[in-house]
């Protein structure tokens, strides 16, 4: 009788036993589960987010290559060269003109406050955050903070007072043409031809960095698409 009751113990324990152990297995496997399902549409909404941080990139680049154009543009006035009239205003714009840097975080957010764990590849994971955490802030600081960076901070007022007297408005107030030449001093020339020389330097600067960062986000990309995968 003992050993019939205490075989039957042990049944009901192992099964009992079983029963608990699959019931974790199966909570782990559905926890698992429903981590990875989450980690991939975290991933796929930071790869969309990249995705228009390419194009907030390429608007920029082209921003600070038309600024280069325009330190070409002024110095062929300041050297007394043919220059074209009509390209006049849209140079004298974009000159010292200033960006913002604009990137698409949400994913990124979404995976912090979830928890950067979620994703479980260390290479990506290091990735994402040294894109977000380290490139993605030192291009917002070179573009709205650094001092350096600030053209139209530094440098409008300046430049404006070598040409404002020769500036020809119309009744509305709108720039119609420019007298030349500047007829500046040797010092005043040298003075504006420095600004330009500035101005280009620190534009091809921020440039090499967008070009720099730009490639890292079409690896970081492919990099989410194998993962997702």
């Amino acid at each position: 009788m003992k050993k019939r009751n205490w075989k039957k113990y042990i049944f009901e324990f192992l099964c009992i036993f079983i029963a608990v152990i699959s019931g974790f297995a199966l909570t782990s496997w559905n926890e698992n589960r429903r981590d990875n399902e989450a980690a991939k549409k975290i991933l796929t909404e930071i790869a969309n987010g990249l995705e228009e941080d390419i194009l907030d990139t390429k608007i920029n680049m082209e921003g600070h290559l038309e600024g280069i154009s325009a330190c070409r543009y002024w110095r062929k006035i300041i050297n007394e060269e043919e220059v074209a009239p009509d390209s006049l205003i849209q140079y004298y714009l974009s000159l010292t003109r200033d960006f913002f840097s604009a990137q698409n975080s949400s994913g990124y957010e979404t995976l912090k406050s979830r928890g950067l764990e979620l994703i479980e590849n260390d290479s990506l994971r290091l990735q994402i955050i040294s894109l977000y955490e380290y490139d993605y802030r030192n291009l917002r600081y070179m573009e709205e903070e650094y001092h350096e960076m600030q053209f139209q901070e530094n440098y409008f007022k300046e430049i404006n007072s070598f040409i404002t007297d020769k500036l020809v408005f119309d009744e509305r107030g709108n720039i119609i043409r420019l007298n030349t030449p500047l007829a500046l001093s040797d010092s005043e020339k040298n003075i504006f031809l420095s600004y330009l020389w500035k101005i280009h330097v620190n534009r091809n600067f921020i440039l090499y960095s967008y070009a720099s960062i730009e490639e890292r986000i079409n690896v970081l990309i492919e990099e989410i698409e194998r993962e997702i995968k």
